[in-house]
């Protein structure tokens, strides 16, 4: 269970096909988000298939994983901390946490945040002060700040609101697309469970929401709603 195994795992069900297909659908070219980013070919139920099949990878392979230019072995070593964190003990859980916050940098790209981040950030903070999460949210780091975000998931889905309302208020002047998609998602998400809170927090900031997450946001409202906020923002 070392990384030089598991990357030649991945390297056996990948192909250049579907390399070259991915790195043009996570924005891998010259200024782009994911500039740089290389792909073996692997779509994410094998990439799963295989964290699941070496939970016991140690810790230092984990951080050699972390460290590869593959974006699949960087989502391998993620998805066995996520699978491990499942069946983790308090203690197992708070260092797998840890671990994660240390190398959230190279979680960079949106899947690798988006696959991940909710149960380890956000299922380990539901009893949990969740500063942190304010705190990455003015980083620098555009996946940090993703991931500041998408955790909230994880409280929105045990009835929680307030911290993904505040997260999404403080970034809505972000200047990225990415967390515009990923405000607007996590909004959607509220509104799925409270559309009335939705729509208390849309009718105080609505005028000055980037559009893609205002439209995200209002994906599930009827249309007569929709054309409302969306006229409100045309004003």
């Amino acid at each position: 269970m070392t990384a030089d195994f598991i990357i030649a795992e991945l390297q056996s069900v990948g192909t250049p096909a579907k390399a070259a297909h991915l790195q043009r659908f996570f924005k891998t070219g010259p200024g782009q988000y994911g500039e740089g980013d290389v792909f073996i070919g692997v779509v994410v139920p094998h990439t799963r298939s295989i964290a699941k099949a070496n939970l016991k990878t140690p810790v230092s392979e984990l951080r050699k994983l972390l460290r590869s230019d593959y974006h699949e072995a960087r989502l391998c070593a993620l998805l066995i901390l996520t699978e491990r964190f499942k069946k983790a003990s308090e203690k197992e859980r708070s260092e797998i946490y840890g671990f994660y916050l240390k190398h959230a940098g190279r979680a960079n790209n949106w899947d690798l945040v988006d696959l991940t981040c909710p149960t380890i950030v956000g299922m380990y903070l539901l009893d949990k002060e969740r500063d942190i999460l304010y705190r990455m949210a003015k980083s620098k780091c555009l996946w940090e700040q993703r991931i500041a975000i998408v955790s909230t998931i994880s409280f929105i889905r045990n009835g929680e609101f307030a911290d993904t309302f505040a997260l999404a208020e403080k970034l809505l002047s972000h200047p990225h697309d990415l967390i515009h998609k990923a405000v607007g998602w996590m909004l959607r998400e509220v509104g799925k469970r409270d559309r009335e809170a939705l729509t208390g927090f849309l009718e105080q900031h609505a005028l000055r929401m980037p559009r893609t997450a205002l439209r995200y946001a209002i994906e599930h409202y009827p249309e007569p709603q929709r054309q409302y906020f969306l006229r409100l923002k045309s004003n």
